[in-house]
């Protein structure tokens, strides 16, 4: 039997038959990324605290995707200019999976926002914007460098990524604008990028299979890349290994 995976969705304007409507959507390639690993992909959408323990009891693994920026002030933050996209509800709603998943252990593959909202949402804190706080211009690719490795990583060789992948060394896409500044209480750093940029964190629980990279593997997945087929395979191959316990 597949697992079930439940990804969490992004609010946005979509078009429709009434015209222009605010919708909860995912690319495709996250959906693709789970199907082709062997689970069957849900699409979540925020609902109220008390009730997400009863959805993750549907539920074998979690993806928790990219997207907007979260709120400053659930780091202790003022909010820079450079913010975008934020949304309250949605940042609620994946702050309460994370606590959730982290006391059930349940499966994990936290993606570029993802990675960043379990950070903040253990005590951690972020860099709101890297080209004025580092001053690199390398961690914001967009267009066609989304679909290929254009970054260098380097992992951990003992971290969960790293015996994933199989690999200590890879190219990896670059999307972003915040990253990871303050690691999380109960969480380390486990990859990073040429500028020390973090790339890849995890937690301490050796029992919890969290994967959290600041990357896109579900782009590159959809390109047959190797590295980011292997993360997903990871979590569905988790998540199974939950449903039959």
């Amino acid at each position: 039997m597949r697992p079930i995976i439940g990804i969490t969705t992004q609010p946005k304007c979509a078009v429709s038959s009434s015209g222009d409507i605010e919708s909860h959507v995912i690319a495709h390639t996250y959906t693709d990324a789970v199907l082709r690993a062997g689970g069957n992909p849900v699409l979540l959408v925020p609902i109220p605290d008390p009730d997400v323990p009863d959805l993750l009891d549907r539920l074998d693994g979690i993806v928790l995707t990219g997207g907007g920026d979260i709120e400053a002030h659930r780091y202790g933050a003022e909010t820079h200019e450079t913010m975008r996209n934020t949304n309250f509800d949605r940042d609620q709603f994946e702050i309460a999976i994370a606590h959730e998943a982290r006391a059930r252990r349940m499966p994990m593959l936290a993606i570029c926002r993802g990675m960043q909202l379990v950070n903040v949402a253990f005590g951690g804190t972020l860099i709101q914007d890297i080209p004025t706080e580092i001053g690199s211009l390398d961690h914001d690719e967009i267009g066609h460098a989304v679909w290929n490795g254009h970054q260098p990583v380097v992992l951990d060789p003992a971290c969960r990524v790293a015996e994933a992948i199989g690999e200590t060394a890879l190219m990896v896409n670059s999307i972003h604008h915040q990253a990871v500044r303050d690691v999380a209480p109960g969480f380390r750093a486990v990859g990073t990028a040429g500028d020390g940029v973090i790339e890849a964190i995890e937690a301490d629980d050796p029992e919890w299979p969290l994967l959290a990279v600041q990357w896109h593997p579900e782009y590159l997945s959809h390109r047959d890349d190797p590295n980011s087929h292997a993360l997903f395979d990871a979590l569905v191959a988790s998540a199974r290994h939950r449903e039959s316990v």
